[in-house]
C-alpha cells in the first residue's frame, strides 16, 4: 500500500526518503502531514529547543538529579519521586 517517497528538506535542500513504514506509522499516529525536514534537520531542530538542565541533589532523599532550573543554594530542590510525593500529599 504504502512506497518509499524522496522529499526535500525545507531547511538544507537535501533529499530525503520518506520510507513506506514511516508513511505506515504517521497513518497509525493520524499524522496527514509529510514531513519537511530531513532526519538530520529533525535532530538538529530537537537538540535546539531542548531545555537545559542542572545537575542537582534532592534536599530531601539526597538522590543526584537534573531540573530545569539553576538551582540556588538555600533554596530546596527535589527529585522527581520527591517532587510527585509532596504534589500528593497537597492535593
Amino acid at each position: 500500500m504504502y512506497q518509499d517517497e524522496t522529499l526535500i528538506c525545507e531547511d538544507c535542500g537535501k533529499e530525503f526518503t520518506f520510507s513506506a513504514g514511516e508513511q505506515e506509522f504517521y497513518a497509525e499516529k493520524g499524522l496527514t502531514n509529510k514531513p519537511k525536514r530531513c532526519p538530520d534537520c529533525r535532530k538538529a531542530r530537537r537538540q535546539k529547543n531542548r531545555r537545559k538542565m542542572y545537575d542537582a541533589v534532592c534536599s530531601k532523599c539526597g538522590a543526584k538529579t537534573q531540573v530545569p532550573f539553576k538551582p540556588i543554594p538555600g533554596r530546596e530542590v527535589l527529585c522527581k519521586a520527591c517532587f510527585d510525593a509532596q504534589k500528593s500529599q497537597v492535593v
